[in-house]
C-alpha cells in the first residue's frame, strides 16, 4: 500500500511537472497556431520511471491540463491519447533495452524516437481531419518539439535518478 501510494504522488508529481513544462516556454509556430515547447521530455520521462501505465496517466493528464488550461480545448481528448501513448511506449522501450542499466540512455532515446513519430504522425492525423492537407504545416515543428525532448530527456534523466527516492520506483529494475 504504502508503495502504491508513493507511486500515485509520483504521478501526480509528473502531470503537474508535464503541464508546467508545457505551458512554461512556449515558442510560436508560425502559421499553425502551435507552439513548440519542452513538455515532451517530462512525457517521456513519465513512461521511463513511472511505467507504462502511471506514465501513461502522467503524461495524458498533465499534457491534457496545459491544453484545457491553455485553450486548446479540441486537442485535450487528441493530446491525452498521444502523449500518454508516447509515455507508454517510452516505459517498454526503456524496460526492454534498459534491463541492466548498462543501456538506460539507448532506453530513452528509443522512447525519444517514438515521440517525434508519434506526436508528429498522431497530430498530422488528427489535425487533417480538423483542417485537411493544409495539417502538414505542423509537421516540422513537431519534428522539432520530438527532437528536443529526446534531448531535454538525456539531459534530465540522470539528475532525476539522482533522487533516491526516485530512482527506487524506475520501472525496471535496473542499477545504476
Amino acid at each position: 500500500m504504502k508503495t502504491n501510494t508513493k507511486k500515485l504522488i509520483l504521478t501526480a508529481l509528473f502531470a503537474a511537472l508535464s503541464c508546467i513544462a508545457t505551458m512554461s516556454i512556449r515558442i510560436p509556430t508560425p502559421g499553425t497556431g502551435g507552439y513548440i515547447h519542452p513538455g515532451d521530455a517530462i512525457v517521456i520521462l513519465s513512461g521511463v520511471l513511472l511505467g507504462p501505465v502511471y506514465g501513461f496517466l502522467a503524461a495524458g493528464i498533465g499534457s491534457c491540463m496545459s491544453d484545457l488550461l491553455g485553450g486548446y480545448l479540441v486537442y485535450a481528448p487528441v493530446t491525452f491519447l498521444i502523449k500518454g501513448l508516447v509515455a507508454a511506449f517510452s516505459a517498454l522501450a526503456y524496460r526492454k533495452i534498459a534491463k541492466s542499466g548498462k543501456y538506460a540512455y539507448a532506453g530513452i532515446a528509443v522512447g525519444g524516437i517514438l515521440d517525434i513519430l508519434l506526436v508528429a504522425g498522431g497530430y498530422f492525423l488528427f489535425e487533417v481531419l480538423l483542417y485537411g492537407p493544409g495539417a502538414a504545416a505542423s509537421v516540422p515543428a513537431n519534428l522539432i518539439q520530438g527532437t528536443g525532448g529526446l534531448i531535454l530527456s538525456l539531459l534530465l534523466y540522470p539528475v532525476l535518478t539522482a533522487v533516491p527516492e526516485v530512482r527506487k520506483m524506475l520501472a525496471p529494475k535496473v542499477s545504476h
